[in-house]
């Protein structure tokens, strides 16, 4: 093709796999407009034209706006070269961030696998002897679908080691100060009790939020299932069973009926 010659808007459009919109925008902003007029008042793009296009292509391809465009290629005093090296900057910029996004993704997705993102070594000196370390792929297999287990998968991915220390040293502290409270004889219901049960839902709601209903459903999960029995009573007998009056008790003045709560 020769400047006597010249293409239609959708002639380019097809040969840049362009859009004619997109070629009527960069002619209504004065980046790229069509040199030649035909009598009947078609506009055509002639070599020199299509010539200008190409570069604005590739410039736009690499991440250059359209007045960065406009200066490279209309500035005679324009450093092309600062302007691509700039964009090949923001360009690695871009990429570290797309890198740690690809980390939060990874530890997302191994999170909602494994709920826990400790080894089993970080596990036994961050939650005791006690602890199980098959228990979290028990909880998966028994919750995995459940909105709560994707709640605690995704806390879960962003939480450190030391992070977990601090978790499990309020869960240790509040265990403690519950034995010590049933041993003083706070009975269900009473304020020290209540305030421990805002302070358990409080602590639980730290790995998914714990409605009082939940809380309730928790009390009565706690006294049928024998490793959560054995943790509490181990700390002081009858433990469990107060726990959940205790709950029971809270769930009553907050207007609950403990035998219709429901997990939400």
């Amino acid at each position: 093709m020769t400047d006597a010659d010249g293409l239609t808007v959708g002639q380019v459009a097809t040969a840049l796999a362009l859009t004619v919109r997109t070629l009527h925008h960069w002619d209504e902003v004065g980046l790229a407009t069509p040199s030649l007029r035909t009598n009947a008042g078609y506009r055509l793009y002639t070599a020199a034209d299509l010539e200008r296009l190409h570069r604005i292509v590739v410039y736009r391809e690499i991440g250059l706006g359209l007045e960065q465009i406009r200066a490279v290629l209309d500035e005679p005093e324009a450093d092309v070269a600062l302007a691509l090296r700039g964009q090949r900057d923001e360009v690695t910029r871009h990429l570290g961030r797309l890198e740690q996004l690809r980390t939060g993704l990874d530890r997302m997705i191994e999170a909602h696998e494994r709920g826990i993102l400790l080894t089993a070594a970080e596990q036994a000196a961050i939650f005791g002897p006690e602890w199980n370390p098959d228990w979290p792929a028990m909880a998966r297999r028994r919750y995995g679908d459940s909105v709560q287990w994707q709640q605690y998968a995704e806390r879960s991915a962003s939480r450190t080691p030391d992070q977990w220390h601090e978790v499990t040293a309020a869960m240790t502290d509040l265990d403690a100060e519950l034995a010590a409270a049933m041993t003083a004889g706070d009975a269900p219901g009473s304020e020290r009790a209540d305030e421990l049960v805002e302070r358990h839902r409080a602590a639980v709601s730290g790995f998914f939020p714990v409605s009082r209903s939940m809380q309730v459903c928790l009390g009565r999960m706690y006294e049928a299932d024998p490793s959560f029995t054995a943790h509490y009573d181990r700390l002081s007998p009858g433990l469990t069973s107060w726990l959940r009056r205790s709950i029971d008790a809270s769930a009553r003045a907050h207007g609950i009926d403990p035998e219709t709560a429901a997990w939400e």
